[in-house]
Order: structure tokens, then sequence, then C-alpha cells
């Protein structure tokens, strides 16, 4: 009974053998994410501080000095392990991904968290990031768990902390004022280097992210275009118009063979009357940003969230006009941006040819959009929401029986795939893609009840390693064209464009001009022929294709 005994008094020996001081304890843990959890913090260091290592070394002690006087602000003996459980186990999940994708944890990364779903999100969680989160952020995080906080006094309890702010904050200001100007422009520079570092860009970018949701109002919504009516191209007696928008997920133009890239990942739309607009860019690197952005009136230049989420887009501004609308998605939903329409979710569908793994490919829509198209009775704007080639299961994206390129990347671990596997299973979604708008038209161009028209723009692009970079989501400051640069792509049936004196070699003429997605509230309003006065003609590519009469009469 002895030894039993002896045994079940073991781990209260080993947590009492630990005590370490708070302001100790927090400096140990810090030592410890500087070394396990900022491998792209150091290299990048490294180069922006080449042949200046004790420039570097007061930049990080500077660093190390102002996390510590943070820390110490959470050194109370029931908030400590806590809170640097939770610090050690956020290091842990934001190091991997930044150390093996190049991402950037900042606010709008945080924002891409918080609104994103598990089925979207599983992916990422492999093998290698499990194993990664075991040994550098759960079992850390025990060890925390079986130290005891040396017992203090009532008045240094209280006064620790503060003491252990200032100070710290003291002494770190101290030493980045022996050379301010130089790590002045070092971070105004070069922001990828904080960018990187943990713990503190992922706090950062919690901090930021709370402060501006805190700001919204999401119950008062600006109303905007409520003045929008129909023109002159809908008489009595004509056929009602079906308006499909087809919004991409993470497809970027470089990888478009309609837009000049070397491999065919185009056919189908190749050999339809098509206009690919070849130089467009995306309001964000992520769809949480995007898209919203992209049916906003503000541009990327002035969207904001709060204005994003309290004013109303380009649906709404369809809803004033008379429009039925509805939003079809396939992806993780619509990030506000049909509060007020009709929805409906695709991603659950049985239906075994588009379905599997719980997940379907966007091949879904088309057996909705073919019996939608043959009962419409009413003027429609329909928008369908791909998954298209989201990242990083791109292989899940098509069916099996339209894999293309191979060899391809069969697994979201990118580390055990060669490069040229990784662009061959991105380019199967892109022909995917290319395989749905092709069928998609074809049900729009088979319709006699109703005057079609489809628009498709991808909401952001793509890296494929490019740089040491994947995925997406990268500060636009630093992103590269890869994420930022996106396909639109246009298709007008006959009898719509013949309706709306569109003429299309016009359009076509514009394929090179550079455009974004600022173009695309402005752009709808004009195709479907509706005044208001949000409407800006300057950015709308239908404008200057309209014939004369036309344009006079708006």
């Amino acid at each position: 009974m002895q030894p039993f005994q002896t045994l079940l008094a073991y781990p209260v020996k080993l947590r009492d053998s630990f005590t370490l001081s708070p302001i100790a304890l927090s400096a140990w843990i810090l030592v410890f994410l500087f070394a396990t959890a900022n491998h792209t913090f150091w290299m990048i260091g490294a180069e922006v501080f080449f042949g200046h290592g004790l420039a570097f070394s007061g930049f990080v002690l500077a660093l190390f000095l102002l996390m510590l006087s943070i820390f110490s602000l959470f050194g109370f003996s029931w908030v400590l392990k806590p809170f640097l459980v939770v610090i050690v186990v956020l290091s842990a999940v934001s190091s991997y991904y930044v150390d093996t994708l190049g991402i950037v944890v900042d606010r709008d990364m945080i924002q891409n968290v918080a609104v994103t779903t598990f089925a979207e999100s599983k992916h990422l969680i492999t093998l290698g990031f499990v194993l990664h989160l075991v040994v550098f952020g759960l079992v850390p995080a025990a060890i925390i768990l079986t130290i005891r906080p040396k017992p203090q006094g009532m008045l240094r309890t209280l006064a620790t902390p503060l003491v252990g702010f200032v100070v710290g904050m003291s002494l770190a200001v101290g030493v980045l004022a022996l050379d301010m100007k130089s790590y002045a422009a070092v971070v105004r520079e070069r922001k990828d280097l904080l960018s990187s570092f943990q713990p503190g860009a992922p706090l950062l970018g919690i901090v930021r992210y709370a402060r501006m949701v805190s700001k919204v109002r999401k119950d008062v919504i600006a109303p905007i275009g409520e003045d929008a009516v129909k023109g002159s191209s809908y008489g009595a007696g004509a056929n009602p118009v079906l308006a499909v928008v087809v919004v991409g997920e993470t497809a970027r133009s470089q990888n478009f063979s309609l837009n000049g890239y070397n491999v065919k990942t185009n056919p189908r739309l190749a050999d339809l009357p098509v206009v690919s607009f070849s130089n467009v860019h995306s309001c964000g690197t992520a769809t949480a940003v995007s898209l919203p952005c992209m049916f906003s009136s503000f541009g990327r230049g002035r969207y904001t969230y709060e204005r994003g989420v309290s004013t109303e887009n380009v649906l709404d501004v369809f809803k004033h006009a008379g429009f039925h609308l509805e939003w079809w998605d396939n992806n993780t939903g619509h990030k506000g941006v049909a509060d007020r329409i009709e929805s409906k979710s695709f991603v659950s569908m049985s239906v075994p040819e588009f379905c599997g793994q719980g997940e379907c490919a966007d091949g879904v829509f088309l057996g909705a959009l073919q019996n939608y198209a043959e009962t419409i009775v009413q003027d429609t704007v329909l928008v369908l929401h791909q998954i298209g080639s989201h990242g990083p299961a791109y292989y899940l994206r098509y069916p099996a029986a339209f894999e293309r390129f191979t060899p391809s990347c069969r697994t979201a671990e990118f580390m055990n795939c060669t490069p040229e596997e990784i662009v061959n299973s991105y380019d199967n979604t892109i022909a995917y893609t290319d395989e749905f708008l092709a069928e998609a038209i074809g049900v729009l161009n088979r319709q006699s009840r109703a005057d079609t028209v489809l628009m498709y723009v991808s909401d952001h692009g793509e890296s494929l390693g490019e740089g040491g970079l994947f995925l997406h989501g990268a500060p636009y400051f630093m992103a590269p064209e890869y994420q930022t640069k996106v396909p639109m792509i246009v298709w007008l049936s006959d009898r719509f464009s013949q309706r709306f004196s569109i003429d299309k070699s016009c359009l076509a003429d514009q394929r090179d001009t550079e455009l974004s997605h600022d173009n695309l509230f402005h752009s709808l309003l004009g195709m479907l022929d509706v005044s208001t006065d949000v409407r800006d003609a300057g950015l709308d590519i239908f404008a200057r294709c309209m014939k004369d009469d036309k344009v006079a009469s708006r």
C-alpha cells in the first residue's frame, strides 16, 4: 500500500518542486517562444539586419522587454497560468502556418478565422499540424500547469504587475532609443518582420479585430440606391431577365489560358463567345474582406468592415429596383452580403455525381439552375458562390474524372508534394471551373423564356509556393499579384445583348484594360439597365459599349 500512496503523491511533489515568480515564469515562457515559434522571424531578421548583428540583438531585446511588460499585467496567480497556456497554444498554431505556408496572422486573418466554418478549415488540420501543436503547444501548456507560482504578500502581488509593466516598457523604449532612426526605418519598410513575430502578431491581430467588431452596429443598415428603377429595356410583354453572377473562389488570373497561361485550363470557354478581362484586381486577399467589398459601393480605397456591414450593397439596390434575388452557396456563406435576400446552401446536397467526403463540387449547381431557368417568371439576379479552387485540398474541388493534369497533389500537406504536383492540382480546379461555367452558359443559352447573361469574377487569387507563400490572405501591401489578380468573364446571350443594346466587340476591346472589383457594383447596374444616383458610369464597363440611342435614354 505504501508504494501506491507514494505514487499518488508524486505529481503533487513534482508540482510543488516547480515554483517561480510570475515575472520569472513569464520570462522563461518568452524565451521558449522566441526559440521555438519564431523561425520565420529569425530568417527575415537575419536578412534585414545582415551585417548589423548588434543592432538586431538590440531589436530582439526590445521586443522581449516589450512582451515581458505586457505579460506582467497578467501576473496575478489566478490569471497567469491560463493566460500563458493560451499564449503558448496560440503561438504554436500561428507559427506552424507562418513557417509552412507563409501566412501572416494579422487582423484580416483573425477575421477570416472568426467567420470560417469547420468544413473550410478542416483541411488545414493535417498530421504535421497536429504533431507541431502537441510538441510546441500542448506539452508546454501541460508543463505550465504543473508550475506553482511563488507565494507573495498581498501588497507585492498587487504592485508587481504594474511595476513590471512600467519597468519593462521603459527598458524597451530605452533600448530602441539607442538607434531609433534605424529601427523606425526597419519597422516602416519591412512590415513582414513584425508580421511574423510570435506571439506579438496574433495578439495584435486579435486586439485590432475586437476593436473593429466592437464599433459596429449591425442592426442599423444605411440604405443606398432607393431611387433605383429599371430602364427602358423592360417593356410590357418582354421576357424576364435572368442574370447569373458567379463568384469564384481562390481563382487567380495567371492560371487562366484565356488570359495567356500556357496550360490549356479553359478549353470549353475558349470555344464560347465570352469576354475574359485579363487585368482585374481584387478588393482583398481573403473571402471575408473581398466578398462584402466587391458587392459594396465603396471600392477598395474606401471600404472598411464597419462600412460594409452597416451599408446596403448592390443586391439591395437591385431589390429596390424590383428584381427578385437569390444567393446560392457552395462555400462558407455570404459574409453578410445576402442578409436581406433569399439564400440557399448547396454544401451538403446529396448528389452522388458531385458530392462526396462531406463536400460538393460546383457541378451541384447545374441541375438546380436548369430547373430554375425553365420556370423563371420575373426579372432575377441569381448569385452562385463557388467552392472553386479553395485550398489546400485542391484535389477535392473537382470530380476524379476531371483530373486532367498529372501528377497532382492528393493531400493538404504541401510538404509532401512537389511544386509541379501542387500546380497541377490547382490547374485541375481551374479546368473544372471552366467546365462548370461552360455548362452553366449552355443551360442559359438554351432558354427561350428568359433573356440571359452570366458574369464570373473571383474573390481573390492564390499563392502556390512562389516566394515561399502558399494559399492567400497576405496583407494587401505585401501580397503578390498571384493573390490580388483575378479572372473576370462575361457572357451575353444574343437576345440579351440585342435587348440591352450592348456591343460585344466594344466590350472585348476592354479585355486588357486595368479594372478591379471597384467596377463590379456599377457594371452590374449598367449591364441590367438600372438607373440610380449611386451608379458611377465611369466605373461601368458596359457604359461606353451601349448603342448611342441606348446611352441617350439613360
